[in-house]
């Protein structure tokens, strides 16, 4: 199982946000075909508090987005039961680098540090 890995990279994750350089999190390459073809996540205030806006984008019989918001320590618990199932990586990305979290064909997860792609932070950590 790759639980070490996983909370290295949730702990990135936070660690982005706190530092103010989070720009947004993407669960992506599916397995096959599967309803779910994404989830996205960018931050929110909601009631003066800084939450997680997880945004699942399900293919159905057409597009639906549906968004769920919660607070920022519970991604981790929330997000790893769809790695392996049925998404191969998750992409970190902040306006330092991109950190990818990639699955291979054996299940097993790797993470690399990339060249940014965002020159801005999420706009919601820079009102907070």
């Amino acid at each position: 199982m790759n639980t070490d890995t996983y909370s290295h990279f949730f702990s990135l994750v936070q660690e982005s946000i706190k530092n103010k350089t989070f720009a947004k999190l993407t669960l992506a390459k599916t397995i096959g075909k599967p309803e779910l073809q994404n989830i996205f996540v960018r931050t929110k205030i909601i009631d003066q508090t800084l939450q997680a806006s997880v945004i699942f984008k399900i293919y159905n019989e057409g597009l639906q987005e549906i968004e769920k918001i919660m607070p920022l320590d519970t991604l981790e618990n929330e997000l790893v039961p769809y790695m392996n199932n049925p998404f191969m990586s998750a992409l970190l990305f902040t306006i330092e680098h991109d950190i990818v979290l990639k699955l291979n064909k054996k299940r097993i997860a790797n993470i690399n540090h990339l060249p940014p792609t965002f020159k801005n932070a999420d706009a919601t950590l820079l009102k907070k």
